[in-house]
């Protein structure tokens, strides 16, 4: 058949699957095959042993702290600290994704299952749900799991020894055996009600940049037509970085605003949330300008490719991500710092929360504003070079 035989058909052929390759890669590539490893969880072991009336120590916060600490199975980074207070302060500084505390009563509770007056343990887990929502989670469910296997156990042994004191064993003792450890669980840093489950952050970090896009290519296109008309190209090229920040500005205001008013975003710091969008969104315009300057359009593949590899991992966990993206593409993709440092100011006390994330950005922003002017100044050469040549 004709059609067969036409150039055509083979080039598209061949466009599509570069395509489908490209595109797979940066929406599936980066995220398909990862798997939770080296999680990191605070361990308070404030448990006393008790002494038993057959002689024997009772000690179950060193039982569950072994059995814990050499579970390979677990995806999960023990830090053992000595205070609540202390696993607290690094929730706080987001150093943990939560909390087990073990507490000081923890084996007098197990030991008196066998008394007259049972008074079960009671443990408490706490999942940092600011730092990320899906790792907060993953937390909570696995040490939930893993403490109702160890209430189990416990269970067991305790009934063991009863049973061969006595046949008959007393209601309430029966009832406490149920769950000689109970489990209290406690949120900390709540995301807030139409979070999209914490990953807002991401969301509003995608929006930005794709505003701040449109700013960067709209900007370009009426500045290089300015140039034309008025003939006074430094001013006009001056003008970009200027009118693009003021732009941004707004945008960003009207972003915040929007995903309040008419989403109903729950936001415990709106100002700060807005002016460090700001602040994400005029690094990216002017990372985007400074390569729409020098490479012209051809910089608008690069800049939707950077955005679609980055999507997928904005709001997983550092340690959710394979070697290969983080080393490849977590660690130097700009939007991930906008993303994080929303997630401080969002969920962790505004902008006193943020951390480097800032100065990474006020870092880009301020290197591309330089090679943005830098474009400007090596165009006026070439064209009074060119008219002197003439």
């Amino acid at each position: 058949m004709a059609i067969f035989r036409q150039k055509m058909l083979w080039i598209g052929v061949l466009i599509i699957t570069l395509v489908l390759t490209v595109f797979g890669l940066a929406m599936m590539g980066s995220v398909l095959g990862t798997k939770p490893s080296h999680v990191p969880v605070a361990l308070v072991v404030l448990d006393a042993p008790v002494d038993l009336p057959t002689g024997d120590k009772l000690a179950v916060g060193e039982m569950i702290k072994k059995q814990l600490t050499g579970n390979q199975q677990l995806p999960i980074s023990w830090k053992i600290v000595s205070s609540e207070e202390e696993a607290r302060e690094g929730l706080n500084s987001r150093d943990y994704y939560g909390a087990l505390v073990l507490p000081k009563d923890l084996s007098a509770g197990v030991a008196s299952m066998m008394g007259p007056s049972p008074s079960p343990a009671t443990v408490q887990i706490i999942s940092n749900e600011g730092m990320n929502t899906q790792a907060a989670t993953l937390v909570k469910q696995g040490l939930g799991q893993v403490m109702k296997m160890v209430s189990l156990e416990l269970s067991k042994s305790a009934l063991e020894q009863l049973s061969q004191r006595s046949e008959q064993i007393p209601v309430a003792t029966a009832s406490a055996l149920l769950a000689p450890i109970q489990v209290t669980d406690e949120t900390v840093h709540p995301v807030g009600a139409n979070n999209a489950s914490g990953n807002a952050p991401g969301l509003m970090t995608q929006i930005m940049w794709m505003g701040s896009l449109v700013t960067a290519m709209m900007l370009f296109l009426a500045s290089n037509g300015a140039k034309k008309a008025t003939g006074r190209k430094w001013e006009v090229h001056l003008l970009q970085p200027i009118l693009g920040i003021v732009l941004v500005g707004g945008a960003s205001g009207f972003l915040v605003w929007m995903a309040n008013a008419w989403y109903g975003m729950e936001m415990t710091a709106a100002l700060d949330t807005w002016l460090f969008l700001w602040l994400g969104g005029s690094m990216f315009y002017l990372l985007q300008s400074m390569l729409l300057n020098w490479i012209g359009f051809p910089a608008m593949a690069i800049l939707v490719l950077l955005m679609f590899f980055s999507m997928p991992i904005l709001n997983m966990p550092v340690e959710f991500l394979s070697s290969t993206t983080h080393d490849l593409l977590y660690s130097w993709t700009p939007l991930r710092f906008v993303t994080g440092g929303l997630r401080e100011i969002m969920y962790f006390g505004g902008l006193n929360a943020v951390s480097t994330n800032a100065a990474v950005l006020w870092s880009i922003a301020g290197g591309c504003l330089v090679l943005l002017l830098a474009a400007g100044v090596k165009k006026e050469k070439a064209a009074s070079e060119y008219s002197s040549a003439a």
